[in-house]
């Protein structure tokens, strides 16, 4: 049994969920998030801790934020695209248990903690920002973090607010200019 209440977009994501693990959820019913929904999630979180687990795409992304604005402390579950996809949808609800068993296992906490030890300027030396092939580089090095995908400025603000440490940050870049 998960302790935490878990955070998704829908009934199929709930679904999906369950046949991975034991756990609650609550839904947000898409990226219009109702201010019930927004107090039952912080109830949640002040209780038992909330998980979010949006899916791998923009509108999972925009919920992400809104739910994590309201819920200081929350922990962070993310699954890549490529395990979410299914007929050209993309969605938690297309995942293998095993692969929803794998990213709660590799929960990511939220703080607001600014000091972080990846600068800007890691960042821009890695070629994850201001570079040609910046955003596949910052896909493939979100994957290896267990951050997920995002643009630059998102992608800083998640490695200093998930406290990545400068060893994760060169380890994740091992390779990438290999492409894998």
């Amino acid at each position: 049994m998960i302790k935490e209440v878990i955070v998704v977009e829908g009934k199929d994501d709930t679904a999906a969920i369950k046949r991975a693990v034991e756990a609650d959820t609550i839904e947000t019913n898409g990226s219009a998030i109702g201010e019930a929904v927004l107090r039952r999630i912080e109830l949640a979180n002040k209780r038992r801790g909330i998980i979010i687990f949006t899916d791998p795409d923009h509108a999972g992304e925009r919920i992400r934020k809104i739910v994590a604005r309201h819920a200081p402390g929350c922990k962070h579950a993310f699954l890549p695209q490529e395990q979410a996809y299914y007929k050209g949808d993309i969605g938690i609800e297309n995942a293998s248990p095993e692969a929803i068993r794998k990213a709660l296992a590799e929960l990511r906490t939220e703080t607001d903690d600014i000091a972080g030890e990846v600068t800007w300027d890691d960042l821009m030396q890695a070629g994850l920002i201001v570079h040609p092939d910046a955003a596949r580089r910052r896909l493939e090095a979100g994957k290896r973090l267990g951050i997920g995908y995002a643009n630059g400025k998102q992608f800083y603000k998640r490695c200093t607010s998930f406290r990545i440490t400068k060893q994760e940050f060169l380890d994740a870049l091992k390779g990438l200019d290999e492409g894998g």
